[in-house]
């Protein structure tokens, strides 16, 4: 069955087919953060939703060459660097304002990979800087300007709209909407309020390269247009990011892109859905504002990436603390499969006499969850899958059926399998306890049943629960249960 993707520039779910089917080769680009400050759990989101599509398409036999660009140029980072050098706390203090431009990307550059990394998202194969690339972005904006589709004015270039047929495809808008709907500046170096800017006159103090339009930096959307086709070449597969990029910044990438190479620029476009906190846009002025290392250090990278598949990657998820312990609950149905089976038969991987031995059910299963991926990569349906493959598991165990042992083996590498597809470890936790720490804790509960603890020792018996440990109370005595 072939991959279906929805493409948010035709508007429709169609078959997926790369620009090179015989090669199977998928150049996929995406748009990457602005470094100016801690990473929130809406990049956590689409970083993730990126990640598992290139995982599943690679896992389908695609070949992927994947380019994620970080802006590490921008007014934001700017004005930060500003608040920075005024305040008396900051270790940038009195700094020059360039320097602490640079000071504030590279710091954030780097917690940005340490919280990729700590929710497991696998690196691109190129992430290029917007700075590294100035020369590049100058050489596509004097293209623009030779072929008329773009103008200097007092030191800044903007890019001609209105000479753009094909302008608003992707958002669905005409140029009328565009006017009355947008928040758009209306500037006195501008020919009209629709036109962007490409390169922007350098402003005091400010971050600066030479051009042949005098010093200045480039404009936000002409970073992607720029590094995308430098990597992937003038017309790729797969361009994506966030639904809040639709317009302005991926409209304007089509129209800049297409007017200097000439060619057409994506084939699909992928928008993933924005996250909300509580049902409103999280930000730091309405006090909701979660950092993916406040959520880490509550809860595993399994359990959010689990929060995550249970949305379909095009729709707004909304985000609570309660919702975290529900998905908690859940993703302990995994760990406590596992671990029950290695009391029960010991650690799967020693099992290789008729490792062959496969399960209907389960292969059934597997299918099942590669059509819901195949159908425009529903993670909904995907891991309801998964789920059913822990209940199939379970019965095996409790009927224990002939080579059920083989069977579990089966079951459970195929679990792991697509759930490593899905950006799921299911870390064994079994090691975690010991045989003295389990015994220590019946006895531990015993007495607080004698005191009358009774929650307390419910709770005990609970934690034993979820790393496989079945206790039973009977004639006053506390003891182990190994399951039949």
């Amino acid at each position: 069955m072939a991959i279906k993707i929805y493409n948010t520039l035709t508007r429709e779910l169609s078959e997926f087919t790369p620009l090179a089917p015989d090669t199977k080769e998928v150049k996929m680009y995406v748009c990457g953060v602005t470094v100016y400050d801690e990473c929130h759990l809406g990049h956590a989101r689409s970083a993730f939703i990126f990640d598992f599509i290139r995982r599943y398409l690679k896992y389908r036999g695609y070949k992927v060459k994947f380019v994620k660009n970080i802006t590490d140029v921008d007014d934001k980072i700017i004005n930060k660097a500003r608040e920075e050098i005024a305040d008396a706390k900051s270790p940038l203090y009195g700094l020059d304002l360039n320097d602490a431009v640079r000071e504030v990307a590279a710091r954030y550059t780097k917690s940005f990979y340490e919280d990729m990394d700590s929710i497991g998202i696998e690196r691109p194969d190129i992430e290029p800087k917007a700075t590294e690339h100035i020369k590049d972005m100058i050489k596509t904006i004097s293209v623009l300007i030779e072929k008329g589709h773009a103008y200097v004015s007092g030191g800044d270039v903007y890019f001609d709209v209105r000479k753009f047929k094909g302008y608003g495809r992707l958002s669905n808008q005409d140029l009328d909407q565009m006017l009355e709907g947008a928040r758009i500046e209306v500037g006195g170096k501008k020919k009209d309020a629709l036109d962007f800017a490409l390169w922007k006159a350098a402003k005091e103090n400010e971050p600066k390269w030479d051009s042949p339009w005098g010093p200045g930096r480039p404009g936000w959307h002409i970073e992607c247009s720029v590094m995308s086709t430098k990597y992937l070449g003038d017309r790729f597969d797969i361009h994506g990011g966030g639904r809040d990029l639709i317009f302005p910044h991926h409209e304007n990438e089509i129209a800049q892109s297409e007017c200097a190479t000439g060619t057409p620029f994506a084939n699909y476009w992928i928008h993933n859905g924005l996250l909300t906190i509580n049902g409103e846009k999280m930000a730091k002025s309405l006090g909701n504002y979660v950092s993916i290392k406040d959520v880490l250090s509550r809860y595993s990278a399994d359990i959010l990436k689990l929060f995550f598949l249970s949305a379909h990657y095009s729709h707004p998820v909304d985000f609570s603390w309660e919702k975290m312990e529900a998905t908690k609950s859940a993703y302990e149905r995994f760990t406590t499969l596992f671990n029950k089976i290695n009391r029960e038969i010991g650690p799967i991987d020693t099992i290789t006499a008729g490792a062959g031995t496969s399960n209907a059910d389960i292969v059934k299963l597997r299918q099942q969850l590669e059509t819901a991926m195949d159908d425009n990569f529903n993670t909904p349906s995907a891991i309801g899958a998964l789920f059913e493959m822990v209940s199939l598991s379970n019965k095996i165990l409790e009927k224990k059926p002939q080579n059920y042992r083989f069977m579990l083996k089966y079951s459970l590498n195929t679990i792991k399998e697509l759930g490593a597809i899905l950006g799921l470890v299911f870390t064994d936790t079994s090691a975690d306890i010991t045989d003295t720490e389990i015994k220590r804790l019946i006895e531990k509960r015993q007495e607080l049943r004698k005191e009358g603890k009774f929650s307390e020792a419910d709770k005990i018996r609970e934690d034993l629960k979820k790393k496989g440990i079945m206790i039973e109370d009977g004639k006053g005595a506390t003891y182990l249960k190994r399951r039949d």
